[in-house]
C-alpha cells in the first residue's frame, strides 16, 4: 500500500483552511485519513500560526515510507519542519 502525506480541504467559499493527514494513495481528497498530522490555515494573520504539525507523528510516517506530496513537502520546507 503506497501512503502519502496530504492536504484535505475544509473551510467554506473564500476562507480556505486545509488538514494535513497520511492517506493511502488511493483515496479521494476528502476521504478517510490514516492519520491527521496538522492543519494549515493560509490566511492566518501575522499574530495567529499558518502550520500545526505533530512532529513526532511526522518524523514516524516519513521513517515508515510515507512520501509527502509536492505542496505538503514545500510548505513543510518553509516552516522549517523538515
Amino acid at each position: 500500500m503506497a501512503v502519502r502525506i496530504r492536504m484535505t480541504r475544509i473551510g467554506r467559499c473564500n476562507r480556505p483552511y486545509y488538514r494535513i493527514g497520511v492517506y493511502d494513495s488511493r483515496t479521494r481528497r476528502d476521504g478517510m485519513c490514516l492519520e491527521r498530522l496538522g492543519t494549515y490555515d493560509p490566511l492566518a494573520g501575522e499574530g495567529g500560526k499558518k502550520v500545526i504539525i505533530n512532529r513526532e507523528s511526522l518524523q514516524k510516517w516519513i521513517t515508515q515510507g510515507a512520501l509527502p506530496t509536492e505542496a505538503v513537502q514545500s510548505l513543510l520546507k518553509a516552516t522549517d519542519v523538515l
